[in-house]
C-alpha cells in the first residue's frame, strides 16, 4: 500500500484482521455499490475493513478549538455515527463498552477553512469539492465546512455495508468529486396543501442523503398564506387555512433553516407576484385588483394592484422582513402566469394604460410592476431569481438576475435565449414531479440533460443548475414523501455527477439500494 505501509504494520501488530478479497461483497449488480449521486472520480478496490460501532469515532484531525464547538461538526458526527451504526446503537451498544475487533477505528476529517465559517450559510459560491485517500486514517479534505462535510460524510456512509456475515464492513476506495452543478434545488409548495414542520424536515434530511444543497420553498400561493408575518400578522390571520395550526411562525422559519444549514443546504424563499396572490388579499386591503363585470365591480380580485403607490408602499415594507427572516443571498420573486383579464375589465387600470402610454399591451403594465418591485428588493441587498416569462416580457433584469426556466414547450430554444442575453440560469422544465405515470417514471427524469440545447461553452456555464419541484395540488403530509423519492433522487445525479454517467441500468441497481438505504 506504497507510503500507508507502516500504518498497517502497525495495525496487524493489534491483531486486527484485514481481509484480501476478489470479488467485492454485497456491492450486488453495479461496481459502484449503492453510491447515489455517483462521485465524479471512484474507485473501490477489493480490501475489505471492518468496522465496530462499539470502538469507531469520527473526529477533528487538527482538534482545532472550532472543531470542539462546532455545532455544525458535533451534529454531523453524531448524525453520521447513528446512520452508519443504527442496528448496534438500538442493540444497546455504546463506546464506553469494550471495543469489538475492527479493522479502523476512527475518520479523521481534515478541515482547512476558517474557524468562523462553522457559523457561516451555504451559498451558490460554496467549493463542494471533496477527495478521499486511502480508507485507514486520512479520509477528507475540504475547504468549506456546511456543504462539503456533509457531503463527505454521506459518501463514506453510503460505503458503508454488511457482509454476507452481517458485520459491517468497508472497501479501500479512493474517491475525487464535486458537483457538476452549483445549484441542486427541490422546490416544495406549501400553500395548496399545508405541509406540517416535521415532513419538511424529514424532506430536508432526504435533501442531504442525495447532495441537494437549495430548498426552494414556495411558501405561498393563491389557496393560502401560511407564512406568519411580524410586520404583517394579518396576512396569515385571514389568508391562511387556519390562522394557528397552519402557520410557519417566526421561530418555525428559523428552525427549518438552521436544520438546513446543517446539512448544507440554503433556503431560498418564493414570494410569487402579481399574480398567484388570492391569499395576500384577503389581510390587505387594497393589494389587488378589483374586476368588473361591465361597469360594475363583480366581487372578485384579480392580480395586486400596480397602479397604487400603497402597493409599493406594502411591498417595500414585506421585503425588508423577509430580508431579515431569511439569511440567503437570493430571494424568488416569481412573476409567472399572470392573468390579465381582471386588469382589462378595470375602468380605472384601463385610464392608467392610457397615461403610462401603453395602449392595450398589458404585458407593459406587468413590466411596470415587476421593474418597481424589483428596485425594492434591490434596496435590500437581495439577488433575485424569476420565473421565465419575466425575462420574455422583456423586464430590465440586473445581471445578476437569475432565471428560472420552467415552460415545457421549446426549453432548448428559451435556454440558448436566456443565456445569450447573459443571464444566469436555472431549469426545472423536465423535472416537475407532480407529473407522474406508472412503473419507472424517474428514468425520464434521468435522462434530461440541461446542457443538450445550441450555445456556446460560455452560455452553457451560465446554466448553474435545476430544481426538481413538486406542487402541492395532490399533494399533501400523508403522500408527499414517497412520490417525491426516490423520483427527485433521479435529479439530483443528474445535477450532481458527471454527463457521461447515463447508464440505466447500473443506476437502477444503485438506487434500489439507494431507496432502501433511505427508507430505513
Amino acid at each position: 500500500f506504497k507510503e500507508q505501509g507502516v500504518i498497517l504494520s502497525s495495525l496487524l501488530t493489534h491483531s486486527l484482521n484485514i481481509r484480501l478479497v476478489n470479488v467485492q461483497p454485497t456491492l450486488g449488480d453495479s461496481p459502484y455499490g449503492s453510491l447515489w449521486p455517483l462521485p465524479q472520480k471512484v474507485q473501490i478496490s477489493t480490501v475489505v475493513f471492518k468496522l465496530s460501532g462499539a470502538s469507531f469515532h469520527i473526529f477533528d484531525a487538527k482538534a482545532s478549538s472550532s472543531g470542539a464547538s462546532c455545532r455544525l461538526l458535533q451534529n454531523a458526527y453524531r448524525r453520521y455515527d447513528e446512520y452508519i451504526f443504527t442496528s448496534s446503537r438500538k442493540q444497546g451498544q455504546n463506546k464506553s463498552k469494550k471495543a469489538l475487533a475492527s479493522d479502523m477505528s476512527e475518520l479523521q476529517v481534515w478541515i482547512t477553512s476558517a474557524d468562523s465559517e462553522c457559523d457561516s450559510y451555504p451559498s451558490v459560491t460554496s467549493d463542494e469539492s471533496c477527495e478521499f485517500t486511502g480508507m485507514v486514517f486520512v479520509f477528507f479534505h475540504f475547504s468549506h465546512l456546511a456543504d462539503t462535510l456533509i457531503q463527505s460524510l454521506e459518501t463514506f456512509s453510503q460505503l458503508v455495508y454488511k457482509d454476507e456475515y452481517g458485520a459491517k464492513s468497508i472497501n479501500r476506495t479512493d474517491i475525487h468529486d464535486f458537483p457538476r452543478f452549483a445549484h441542486r434545488g427541490l422546490l416544495l409548495d406549501t400553500s395548496r396543501h399545508f405541509l406540517p414542520i416535521k415532513v419538511i424536515l424529514a424532506n430536508l434530511e432526504a435533501m442531504a442523503w442525495n447532495k441537494f444543497n437549495v430548498f426552494h420553498w414556495h411558501i405561498v400561493d393563491d389557496p393560502s398564506f401560511p407564512y406568519l408575518s411580524r410586520t404583517f400578522p394579518q396576512l396569515s390571520q385571514h389568508g391562511a387555512y387556519h390562522p394557528y395550526t397552519h402557520v410557519y411562525t417566526p421561530s418555525d422559519v428559523k428552525m427549518i433553516i438552521e436544520f438546513a444549514r446543517l446539512r448544507g443546504i440554503r433556503v431560498v424563499p418564493e414570494f410569487d407576484t402579481p399574480g398567484h396572490t388570492q391569499s395576500w388579499g384577503k389581510g390587505q386591503k387594497d393589494l389587488l385588483t378589483p374586476c368588473y363585470s361591465g361597469a360594475s365591480p363583480s366581487g372578485s380580485f384579480g392580480p395586486v394592484n400596480p397602479m397604487l403607490n400603497t402597493t409599493y408602499d406594502f411591498m417595500s415594507m414585506f421585503f425588508k422582513e423577509v430580508n431579515t427572516v431569511f439569511p440567503d443571498a437570493y430571494v424568488h420573486l416569481g412573476g409567472d402566469e399572470v392573468d390579465f383579464s381582471c386588469w382589462k375589465s378595470n375602468p380605472d387600470i384601463q385610464k392608467f394604460m392610457e397615461q403610462q402610454g401603453f395602449g392595450m399591451d398589458y404585458s407593459k403594465l406587468e413590466s411596470f410592476y415587476i421593474q418597481r418591485l424589483l428596485d425594492i428588493v434591490t434596496t435590500t441587498n437581495k439577488g433575485y431569481m424569476i420565473w421565465q416569462e419575466v425575462f420574455d416580457n422583456g423586464v430590465k433584469l440586473k445581471s445578476d438576475t437569475v432565471v428560472h426556466v420552467w415552460m415545457g414547450n421549446k426549453v432548448e430554444e428559451e435556454l440558448q435565449k436566456v443565456t445569450e442575453a447573459g443571464f444566469t440560469t436555472i431549469l426545472s422544465a423536465p423535472w416537475y414531479l407532480d407529473y407522474i405515470s406508472y412503473g419507472q417514471d424517474w428514468q425520464k427524469f434521468y435522462r434530461a440533460e440541461p446542457l443538450s440545447f445550441k450555445g456556446t461553452d460560455a452560455q452553457k456555464k451560465l446554466v448553474i443548475g435545476g430544481e426538481a419541484c413538486l406542487w402541492g395540488e395532490y399533494v399533501d403530509a400523508t403522500n408527499l414523501t414517497p412520490r417525491l423519492w426516490p423520483r427527485a433522487s433521479a435529479v439530483g445525479e443528474r445535477l450532481w455527477s458527471d454527463r457521461d454517467v447515463r447508464d440505466l441500468n447500473d443506476a437502477y441497481s444503485r438506487l434500489a439500494k439507494h431507496r432502501c438505504r433511505m427508507v430505513q
